[in-house]
């Protein structure tokens, strides 16, 4: 494994002298790579729109300053876009095509990276499609560097959100076909605040119409059917139904 980093690090000054930017999210993945980079003239990106929650927007200010990396943050409007609004099986190509773009267009280094790692593209994912098209790196992914890699290096290097979990983007709590709106995906949002302030960091609230299905590690189900405190600050949201999903947490489980 640490060959990889080896490799990965000379890779990353290779980029930086040419001139870097990194695509930003707040993830372990994308906070390992602005890391590595510390030293260097790199500059972050973030998008800022409706399907990040406010709390991963303020974690990315915090993980910049902590590094001395300058950041800006990019308002995007994806529910501007017809193309996204009615949530496709491919939206996310077109959210990472008309993000990217932007960046491409705000961005003067030659290098834009972003990341995506090994493990992202045995998944699936139709915005991978758009980083080709548009010439996006992915070093984590060439060096062929898996999540739990990441999270172990990350763990050596005392990255304090090493073992922070995965916050895909909040238009994935919905099945494919769904109109978004602010109201829903605001919903949604409240939704996991709660769980997370109740201690369940790992959730997923996916919205069905009047139907909440919440997505949790399986030994956390005791502890979640017998809190009915949670349970009335979720129905308090104006759902009409919360279930919990009897298989537990999985990526992707709208796909």
């Amino acid at each position: 494994m640490q060959n990889k980093f080896i490799k990965l690090k000379e890779y990353l000054y290779e980029l930086a002298e040419s001139g870097v930017c990194i695509a930003f999210s707040g993830g372990i993945d994308s906070t390992l790579l602005l890391y590595l980079l510390k030293n260097s003239d790199a500059k972050a990106y973030t998008f800022k729109s409706v399907f990040q929650s406010c709390n991963e927007i303020d974690l990315t200010q915090e993980i910049c300053q902590k590094f001395g990396i300058q950041q800006e943050i990019i308002d995007f409007y994806p529910l501007q876009n017809e193309l996204i609004i009615n949530n496709p099986k491919d939206r996310c190509y077109h959210c990472k095509k008309l993000m990217f773009s932007m960046l491409r267009s705000k961005s003067c280094e030659k290098n834009i990276i972003d990341g995506t790692n090994y493990d992202d593209l045995s998944s699936f994912r139709p915005g991978l499609k758009a980083l080709r098209e548009l010439q996006i790196i992915s070093p984590l992914a060439k060096y062929k560097i898996t999540k739990a890699e990441i999270r172990e290096y990350a763990k050596q290097l005392n990255i304090p959100n090493f073992d922070k979990p995965s916050t895909p983007c909040l238009a994935t709590r919905f099945p494919y076909g769904t109109k978004l709106n602010n109201k829903i995906l605001n919903l949604v949002e409240e939704g996991e605040t709660i769980l997370h302030n109740a201690g369940y960091n790992n959730v997923r609230f996916r919205l069905h119409g009047d139907i909440a299905r919440i997505e949790l590690p399986k030994q956390k189900f005791k502890d979640f059917i017998t809190n009915d405190n949670l349970q009335n600050q979720l129905k308090a949201l104006g759902i009409r139904y919360i279930t919990l999903d009897l298989e537990g947490l999985r990526p992707g489980s709208m796909d």
